[in-house]
């Protein structure tokens, strides 16, 4: 199911000199508004949980995961290069499955690694709050990986569709809308990190059993799918 030859294509393809300088962005500024923070504010808890939840876990991580996710196959489909790939002889769930680990590995390091740090600096992870934003960056980013993988596959405007989700969906109406909490991946990661955290510091509007099944559910149906379309993708341009 993984190729390790796809996946060094598709690591050399999202750690580029220039993606890998738009992908730094977001965590090198998360450390500096932690530093900032703890510098003016001191240790607090709740400020902690503050900037983690509303910067890193709203904002960070669903653009790392537009930009990993759309980026480990969009480009391809776009420039046509795909057809190389696809005329190897690899099952077209094994190229989907290999760039979706590769999209997960680096939405990972980019967002969970920062977000342990901040955490760190910012109250020295007292309550765990540092653990359990890391463990929620962690969750989410396999969801993210999943589903900006498929929108990558089904879209040529994969890239602008996500950072509306991303900006639009998950920052916005996902932190204020009540209803749509349940349909955000934010929420659902909230839920796995809520269990590990200091009482009262990290909420979710979405219950543990049902987060785990749609963070589950999502990502293996958002594979799959993906893979359905790279077949179609195929035979179309065979025929």
């Amino acid at each position: 199911m993984y190729d390790p030859t796809v996946a060094r294509l598709t690591y050399r393809a999202l750690l580029g000199r220039r993606r890998a300088a738009v992908l730094l962005i977001l965590p090198v500024l998360l450390i500096f508004i932690a530093v900032a923070v703890r510098a003016f504010s001191g240790v607090d808890d709740q400020t902690a949980s503050d900037v983690l939840g509303g910067f890193a876990l709203a904002t960070m991580i669903p653009l790392i995961g537009v930009i990993a996710g759309t980026g480990a196959i969009g480009p391809e489909i776009d420039d046509g290069s795909i057809v190389y790939l696809l005329a190897k002889p690899l099952p077209r769930p094994t190229i989907i499955f290999t760039k979706l680990i590769v999209a997960i590995a680096v939405t990972m390091v980019f967002s969970a690694v920062p977000t342990f740090i901040a955490g760190f600096i910012l109250n020295g992870n007292g309550q765990q709050i540092a653990v359990s934003y890391t463990i929620a960056a962690l969750v989410a980013s396999i969801a993210y990986s999943a589903l900006f993988l498929l929108l990558g596959t089904v879209s040529r405007h994969a890239v602008v569709i996500g950072l509306v989700y991303a900006l639009v969906w998950e920052t916005l109406f996902g932190s204020l809308v009540a209803g749509a909490r349940t349909l955000s991946v934010q929420q659902w990661s909230l839920a796995v990190a809520e269990r590990t955290a200091g009482d009262g510091l990290i909420a979710s509007d979405v219950g543990l059993p049902l987060a785990i099944v749609l963070l589950v559910g999502v990502t293996v149906v958002a594979t799959w799918y993906a893979g359905q379309k790279l077949r179609t993708l195929t035979l179309a341009g065979e025929e």
